[in-house]
């Protein structure tokens, strides 16, 4: 079946002239008209779009014109990322009707490839959340079992390409909200390096720790359409000016030598099974010549509270601009402007956003700035210099992502702080800037699937994608029988 072709065998496919792009464009159009009804991936999709920019794209090759290899191939992109003539509403009320007047930076990259926009996903208001039920869309199901989440905050994302409505999908990642979803969907996720891919037209959450990355049912999709989106923009003040050296042509599966830490506090308090599937998968790395060693991260306990502290300082920053004054929803029936701030932001921004926004204006007020957030700066320091000094004696670090598989929908909701520490695992990659990623492990007893965590050094992605395709090899393929 067409739809179930990988990113990187499509421009196969294509450059061999065995497949249009409209017949790719075709076949998703009816994958999504029969699955996404059930899984609700897609914010926004337009098939009559789709159908004609898959036309000129095929035009573009009959004319024998210099294309890339992935002219005419549809991606999934997370709606929070800007899109000219696209609706961009992050989920929320607040940009219900918003189309912005320009790209995102890597919305411009693949467009410069002529790749096409399959559609925006769902994703929690904001991204501000870890399990997509935020969305003022409703939540976006796991493939695998429509009764669970599909993770967040880039769960349609995720889900679109597990379900096999998307042969890829861009999402952002500010604490976990690739890899998360990823591994609760049994697909490939990485966030890369902070600096490696530009920020720019990304409706931000919390700025320091929000991070551009893609998904694919394997990793030699995910990294070549990281490879694509990567490089440097002047437009994003943490942009890095150096050579791309990502290259899914790169993967090599030979890891022998290669030394990978496990830290012991990233597996505490994990669920049996998950954990069982996590040690068979180290225990196959060793096999194939990898050289494992035990290491700590002491600061990791208080990853959490420092990031949930600067991600919502930076928050109340960012949505200060949503007053009802310049865009997006206005409330009506107000008399002066006080009235008409309060009740727009009360009437258009959801619980959970409404919760961070307080939260981290209070982290920010005189009085308190000094006891919270500036503390938080300091013990983020000492997380990096923790990660610093581990890569000094490691390659890469390999964790759970997740404590347990994905839970149900409704599960968290009536506690902010459990659904918080869904990104235990993976917020401190966030924090420190490293790339990390997301690799199927398998699946559990439930046929639920179980993600494990590749975490590198600094700009080392190509080391921590040839870990992941290993364990791919391992592994075999999963996908949900939808």
């Amino acid at each position: 079946m067409l739809y179930k072709k990988g990113f990187t065998e499509l421009s196969v496919l294509l450059s061999e002239k065995k497949v249009s792009a409209k017949e790719i464009a075709e076949i998703y159009i009816k994958r999504i008209e029969d699955i996404d009804k059930t899984i609700n991936a897609y914010i926004s999709f337009d098939g009559e779009r789709l159908l004609k920019e898959a036309e000129l794209s095929d035009q573009r090759r009959s004319k024998g014109e210099e294309l890339s290899q992935f002219d005419g191939i549809p991606v999934a992109i997370k709606d929070n990322i800007c899109t000219v003539d696209i609706k961009t509403t992050c989920a929320s009320k607040m940009l219900g009707n918003f189309i912005p007047p320009y790209n995102a930076a890597v919305y411009d990259k693949l467009l410069a490839k002529g790749m096409i926009a399959l559609g925006k996903t769902n994703l929690d208001e904001f991204s501000m959340g870890s399990s997509t039920e935020s969305s003022i869309f409703g939540a976006t199901k796991n493939p695998y079992d429509t009764n669970r989440v599909s993770g967040g905050s880039s769960g349609g994302s995720a889900a679109a390409v597990s379900a096999f409505m998307a042969p890829v999908s861009i999402g952002t990642d500010t604490g976990g909200s690739i890899r998360q979803p990823a591994a609760f969907c049994g697909v490939t996720g990485i966030k890369p390096t902070c600096g490696r891919v530009s920020r720019h037209g990304i409706i931000g959450f919390a700025s320091s720790l929000d991070q551009v990355g893609t998904f694919g049912r394997n990793v030699q999709d995910a990294a070549a359409l990281l490879k694509i989106i990567s490089g440097y923009d002047k437009k994003d003040s943490v942009s890095i000016n150096r050579e791309v050296d990502i290259d899914a042509r790169d993967i090599t599966k030979n890891i022998k030598g290669l030394k990978i830490g496990l830290p012991e506090e990233y597996f505490r308090d994990i669920d049996s099974e998950t954990g069982k599937l996590i040690e068979q998968r180290i225990d196959d790395l060793k096999k194939s010549g990898a050289e494992l060693k035990s290491i700590n991260l002491k600061y990791t306990q208080y990853a959490s509270p420092v990031s949930y502290i600067i991600g919502a300082a930076e928050a109340s920053s960012n949505l200060a601009k949503f007053d009802g004054v310049g865009y997006g929803f206005r409330t009506g029936n107000v008399n002066d402007l006080t009235s008409l701030y309060v009740k727009t932001r009360s009437e258009g921004f959801g619980d959970e956003v409404k919760r961070r926004i307080i939260l981290g204006t209070y982290t920010l007020s005189s009085g308190h700035y000094d006891e919270y957030y500036l503390k938080a700066l300091k013990s983020r320091t000492l997380i990096i210099n923790d990660f610093k000094n581990v890569f000094n004696q490691v390659d890469a670090i390999i964790t759970p992502v997740t404590l347990s598989p994905a839970f149900k929908l409704g599960e968290k909701n009536g506690d902010p702080l459990q659904m918080y520490m869904s990104d235990n695992l993976t917020i401190s990659a966030n924090l420190t800037g490293i790339p990390a990623l997301s690799t199927p492990a398998g699946l559990n007893k439930e046929g639920l699937p179980i993600g494990i965590q590749i975490m590198g050094n600094y700009f080392d992605e190509q080391k921590i994608i040839n870990i992941s395709a290993v364990l791919e090899e391992i592994c075999g393929e999963i996908s949900p029988s939808l």
